[in-house]
This record gives structure tokens, C-alpha cells and sequence, in this order.
């Protein structure tokens, strides 16, 4: 099974746990190193995350992990929260952070550019609108985006 696979079988089995603890699972991570693993899981809440929010999903996913066995090797779990510079993955989470500064790499061009800061204005069905500097408006579809995060703000 390649790792990719296996990162979408280990999110479907933990995810609809960590959303019961009211909890939102932001991204998972799943690389492997020789014999062992490392599996990174990321989490949020509106209010932020706490130690005891991650001490509290880092129980309960190893457990139902260990109940479930779904990773044939060793690995280690890691849970912490995404950081100020938060992927944004999911449309509902570009809809959660409309107002926001965010950096977007698109996978094809969008007027002879793969890389975007600006303003969210806003999280539509398809796509997203982004105010850039001097006046600028980009409209970037979904699925050319390669990767989206906070931009983080000083």
C-alpha cells in the first residue's frame, strides 16, 4: 500500500473520533524512516489547542490505532497543532479564515504566477477571491491549488 493510501485509511479511521471530541483534525502526516514511522497529526479548535487537547486525541487515537492496527510497521504519534501558519486544505476552512492573509501556490500559472499573498475576500464553490497588493483581485480555482497556509502577520 502506498503511503498516501494509507494516510486516507488512517485519517477516515481517526478523524470521525477526533470530530466527537469536538475537535478538528487539520492535516495528518505519515512518513516512514528505515523500519519506523512517523505519524504527525495536526488539530484545532476555534478557540486554539490546548496541552491537554493533544494529550487527550494523542490517547484515544492510539488507542483505537491499536484496536484497528491499520499501519503494518512501528511508528511513533506525534499531536500538535498546526501552527500560526495553518494549512488551509478543505473549502470550509478557506470560508473559516475569509478576511485573512494566506499564501496559495497554485499547480498551474495564474497570470504568469504559481505564488500568491494577499487578502481572502472570499471562499466560493469553486474557488477563492484574493486581494493582492497594488489593487490586484486573483481568482484561484480549488483544484489548482497546490498548497494554502495563514500567512502570519507582524
Amino acid at each position: 500500500m502506498k503511503i498516501e493510501e494509507l494516510q486516507d485509511k488512517v485519517t477516515g479511521i481517526i478523524e470521525p473520533l477526533i470530530n466527537d471530541l469536538g475537535i478538528e483534525l487539520v492535516d495528518l502526516d505519515l512518513k516512514k524512516m528505515g523500519g519506523k514511522a512517523l505519524l504527525r497529526v495536526y488539530i484545532d479548535t476555534a478557540s486554539g489547542v490546548t496541552l491537554d487537547d493533544c494529550e487527550q486525541v494523542s490517547r484515544e487515537v492510539e488507542a483505537l490505532l491499536d484496536v484497528e492496527d491499520p499501519i503494518p510497521y512501528s511508528y511513533v504519534l506525534e499531536v500538535s497543532s498546526p501552527g500560526l501558519d495553518r494549512p488551509l486544505k478543505k473549502p470550509e476552512d478557506f470560508i473559516r479564515f475569509t478576511g485573512n492573509m494566506v499564501r496559495v501556490v497554485t499547480r498551474e500559472p495564474i497570470e504568469k504566477q504559481t505564488f500568491f499573498v494577499g487578502s481572502l475576500a472570499e471562499a466560493k464553490d469553486n474557488d477563492i477571491v484574493l486581494h493582492l497588493s497594488r489593487d490586484r483581485e486573483v481568482i484561484i480555482p480549488y483544484d489548482n491549488i497546490s498548497s494554502a497556509r495563514l500567512e502570519v502577520e507582524v
